[in-house]
């Protein structure tokens, strides 16, 4: 009689030393540990919409609690909770909500404005847009992105030269600007990608090191003649000629970088849906060794997947140095490129889920200000609620938890196993 080898489709005859074998393990037991074995990093990723939405949710919960804590009339009305606590409630429903008021007032509409703040929004929103993306299509293929910041600055520079340096018609000298600039971000990106492939460095280390890199060295330009104002001492580049700066639309801060944000997500969302480079990078990032058994090369996708992770970082570069600012400065990246991992996760590195993210966390910058002009309410607070948000992105189950979720995983789970069991033991 024959049974079948666990590693192979083949028949063994029985032979003594098979005979005494223990039995194989089940599938079921093999599928379940191998589940078990996901990466945190791709937990994270793949979480489900519905947990990205309660985590924003959460987090603004919170971060109202924490407003009101600090607000003057809550206290007065705790030293008298016992006697009267409905002022008490009052008093933080009031000062919770009164901030998120003003921020919603900064950011979408006012009524004195008209909906120009909802511009302000997408103009700070182009940057965190394009890097998210960036960091998002990094996701995707299994590694880590935390380069985008070096990657904006390294394009905002190539492209911040191009634009005060030379000068050349209108038209060309913007495309010239525009296409250095996702160069530049691009040979960075893939330079890390390079090490990786070649040399087996981890990206997260690679990027974070040459994060200090690109801060550096663009410090050290803008103290040269090449680069820096001529009379200022202040490390500050020339103003960037009008034929190579974003045209404004509707008269605002807001410019066409944004349409080009817009045009990056279709292509992103594209690339990754519909065509077999997407394909591969999705491969990659699912399972590495399946991917290079089936024929891919896992080298030049890492390569190539970091160096479009790059060119979007480098395209945040323009916005600002072409749409926003028309300057390159040592702070040229802001934070863009660490607040773009957030954006990549909440929009569970899908384009236009990063999209969405990037205008929401736009609608938070541009709304802080008038936050605390109008309450009083630190800016800071927009940082804590970003901070939290990160906090539930990366925990999904304890978004879970909290909404009650996880309760009815828990009484399905015994007899989910069970049935496992029944069906192993069956196929047994």
């Amino acid at each position: 009689m024959s049974q079948l080898d666990p590693s192979s489709s083949a028949p063994v005859e029985d032979s003594p030393a098979t005979a005494q074998a223990p039995p194989p393990v089940p599938v079921a037991a093999t599928t379940a540990a191998k589940t078990e074995g996901v990466s945190v990093l791709r937990e994270i990723v793949a979480g489900s919409g519905l947990v990205s939405l309660l985590a924003v949710v959460a987090a603004l919960v919170l971060g109202g609690l924490l407003i009101a804590s600090t607000d003057r009339q809550v206290g007065r009305t705790l030293g008298y909770f016992l006697a009267r606590p409905t002022d008490f409630f009052q008093a933080l429903w009031t000062a919770g909500t009164s901030s998120y008021v003003a921020l919603f007032q900064g950011a979408v509409f006012n009524p004195r404005q008209g909906f120009a703040p909802l511009l302000e929004t997408l103009t700070v929103a182009t940057p965190l847009i394009c890097a998210g993306l960036g960091v998002a299509l990094a996701f995707r293929a299994g590694l880590f992105n935390i380069g985008a910041q070096g990657q904006i600055i390294i394009g905002g520079t190539l492209a911040a030269y191009a634009g005060f340096a030379w000068h050349l018609p209108f038209g060309l000298h913007l495309l010239l600007v525009l296409v250095l600039g996702i160069v530049g971000g691009a040979l960075w990106g893939g330079l890390v990608g390079y090490l990786k492939a070649r040399t087996g460095a981890h990206e997260v280390i690679l990027t974070i090191m040459f994060n200090y890199v690109a801060l550096y060295l663009v410090d050290f330009l803008l103290n040269t003649s090449a680069f820096q104002r001529p009379g200022e001492t202040n490390p500050i580049s020339p103003r960037l000629d009008e034929t190579a700066v974003f045209p404004s639309l509707t008269g605002s801060r807001l410019h066409l970088g944004f349409v080009v944000a817009i045009a990056l997500t279709v292509a992103v969302w594209w690339i990754l849906s519909r065509s077999t480079v997407g394909f591969e990078f999705r491969a990659v990032g699912a399972n590495p060794s399946a991917a290079r058994t089936a024929g891919v090369d896992v080298g030049r996708s890492t390569i190539l997947v970091m160096a479009l992770a790059g060119a979007l970082a480098g395209a945040a570069g323009v916005a600002q140095v072409a749409g926003t600012e028309k300057v390159l400065t040592t702070g040229v990246a802001a934070s863009y490129g660490f607040d773009a991992i957030t954006v990549a996760l909440l929009g569970r590195s899908s384009p236009w889920g990063t999209f969405a993210a990037g205008l929401l966390f736009g609608a938070f910058r541009a709304g802080a200000v008038q936050m605390q002009i109008q309450t009083g309410t630190p800016i800071d607070i927009v940082l804590v609620v970003q901070s939290l948000i990160v906090l539930f992105i990366a925990a999904p189950p304890l978004i879970r938890s909290l909404f009650g979720f996880g309760r009815r995983a828990k009484r399905r789970g015994p007899r989910a196993r069970h049935a496992q069991g029944t069906t192993a033991g069956g196929a047994a």
